[in-house]
């Protein structure tokens, strides 16, 4: 097993000498000007990244309506224009750059029709891993949070179905055990049945907390540190995973928790 955390958690600086993974949670790295990515910062960040021997892994753009994201860097994978794709072409060619094991992508919105929007979303996810085919990188599919339910993905079932039509070497499962106990509603035997069904497509996992539960913060996708909240974290020992398992929690404080409750499994 692999711990990392999120750059979101705290500054680069920090977080490469307490886990030997970091996610570039490119979003919130303010790595562009509006659409234009300034490659002066993705240098800076290259260059505090050459101290360290931790491997990365590059979370993508994503929809998200709230104010703390940045609206520029909207994008809803079941609706895509030129220059989505092109943003979204950037983030797998950063992941080349930095060689990072893994590109995390959110699935799309139902929008009107979900059979519609789910049968675009699989259209653009072939379009984009085959440009990851061509970069050598691999893409990780997050499955959401059933407490919100305006997006694609949140039962395992459809997740692995996305996938699977996607048929490609370069697309996997980004397993988030946090969003699968909140579709699941906290009960630790449905979380495993769903980590059963993700398991032989997982080519990366999120790790963190909530009390299973939605609520008006973030429809109860909170992000706690791991062993605060109701997931039952045994189901990350189960998995068996040995790859990246990227803490994303907001503070260092939360990193070190999770560092030490994924140690004990």
């Amino acid at each position: 097993m692999i711990i990392g955390a999120s750059s979101f958690a705290s500054p680069l600086e920090e977080l490469v000498n307490e886990v030997d993974s970091v996610e570039l949670y490119v979003p919130k790295m303010e790595l562009y000007e509006g659409r234009k990515l300034q490659h002066d910062r993705v240098r800076n960040v290259s260059d505090m990244l050459s101290t360290s021997s931790g491997v990365t892994s590059v979370h993508a753009p994503y929809y998200a309506n709230v104010p703390t994201y940045p609206a520029k860097l909207c994008v809803d994978t079941a609706n895509m224009k030129g220059s989505d794709f092109r943003l979204m072409e950037e983030s797998i060619e950063l992941a080349a750059y930095f060689q990072s094991r893994v590109v995390v992508l959110h699935p799309g919105l139902v929008g009107n029709n979900r059979q519609d929007s789910l049968s675009k979303m699989v259209d653009n996810l072939k379009r984009l891993a085959g440009f990851a085919d061509n970069c050598g990188v691999m893409l990780g599919l997050e499955n959401k949070e059933g407490t919100a339910p305006g997006n694609l993905c949140c039962e395992a079932g459809e997740l692995v179905r996305a996938v699977e039509e996607v048929n490609s070497g370069n697309l996997g499962i980004t397993f988030d055990v946090g969003h699968a106990n909140l579709t699941i509603g906290g009960r630790s035997g449905l979380i495993r049945e769903f980590m059963e069904t993700v398991r032989p497509l997982v080519v990366h996992v999120h790790v963190h907390d909530n009390m299973g539960v939605w609520t008006d913060e973030y429809n109860g996708d909170v992000h706690m540190a791991p062993g605060s909240g109701t997931v039952d974290l045994e189901v990350i020992g189960e998995l068996g995973y040995g790859g990246i398992h990227n803490l994303e929690v907001f503070s260092m404080e939360d990193v070190i928790t999770g560092k030490e409750k994924l140690l004990a499994l």
